[in-house]
């Protein structure tokens, strides 16, 4: 039987980190097999230029997403009856009603095929730049907090990104996420993702950690005991080498807690793919 891989968290060079072209990671996952390939820019109305800049990310710029949809929506023709090319958008989720309302205007004139909701700033400052000072209890207590407000989003979203992202950047020896230490909180926002019917992203970028995917396994597993089943598989993939990394590691982990598919969102279907 023809095996469907799909990947639906990719960068291309018209977000500001991503290195390689929406035409050159295209034409590597058709290369891989790939049946479902989501393209999903940054959209960082959440944050803070100036305090970027400050920070040291002197090279961040805003997405041009009249050129990025103009170009992807081409190409998702050309591809049509190849391979499923999705556009979607990853939005930063900000608790400013500006920013959000920045989405909700982008997401109603260019209509993405399903967007990822993510946290990736605290006070318009990412995570990755960010010097932290207080404890881990305080720190991780925030960010969940943050997670939970962002289910709530004025915008249309679809999928929640990669909980557990601040790890990558925390100075703490043990960066996990202890289900005992923050049960209340990861319970909360695993029930409101049920309760939504949002899909549940497991996101293979894992930047070195201990933990082999965001979010990690015991919370997969928790997930699926509360009664999730909706998975989305995202590689974060930022150039094209790194299109679906680690999806076998991923699926067999999947299999492992009892999943037997992958949620693909297009344009607010929900489609299945088999594992």
């Amino acid at each position: 039987m023809h095996k469907f891989l799909t990947d639906l968290h990719t960068h291309t060079a018209f977000s500001y980190d991503g290195r390689d072209t929406a035409v050159e990671m295209l034409a590597h996952a058709q290369k891989q097999g790939i049946a479902f390939f989501g393209v999903s820019e940054h959209f960082d109305y959440d944050c803070d230029k100036t305090l970027m800049h400050k920070a040291g990310c002197t090279d961040w710029l805003d997405i041009d997403a009249e050129e990025y949809f103009h170009k992807l929506r081409h190409l998702q023709e050309d591809y049509a009856g190849v391979m499923n090319v999705l556009v979607g958008a990853e939005f930063g989720y900000s608790k400013n009603a500006d920013a959000q309302g920045r989405y909700v205007l982008t997401y109603e004139k260019y209509r993405p095929d399903y967007v990822i909701n993510s946290v990736h700033c605290d006070g318009g400052l990412d995570f990755a730049f960010t010097r932290f000072t207080e404890d881990k209890a305080t720190v991780y207590g925030r960010y969940l907090r943050l997670v939970r407000d962002s289910l709530d989003a004025a915008y249309p979203y679809d999928i929640v990104g990669h909980i557990g992202y601040i790890a990558r950047y925390v100075p703490f020896e043990n960066k996990d996420f202890s289900l005992e230490e923050f049960a209340a909180e990861i319970d909360d926002i695993l029930k409101t993702i049920i309760q939504k019917d949002k899909i549940l992203e497991v996101n293979s970028s894992n930047k070195q950690l201990s933990n082999r995917t965001l979010p990690a396994e015991p919370i997969l597993e928790r997930y699926y005991q509360l009664g999730g089943r909706k998975i989305s598989y995202g590689s974060d993939a930022h150039f094209k080498a790194r299109i679906g990394d680690k999806r076998e590691e991923v699926v067999a982990m999947l299999k492992r807690i009892g999943f037997t598919y992958l949620t693909v969102p297009c344009r607010g279907e929900h489609i299945k793919v088999e594992l």
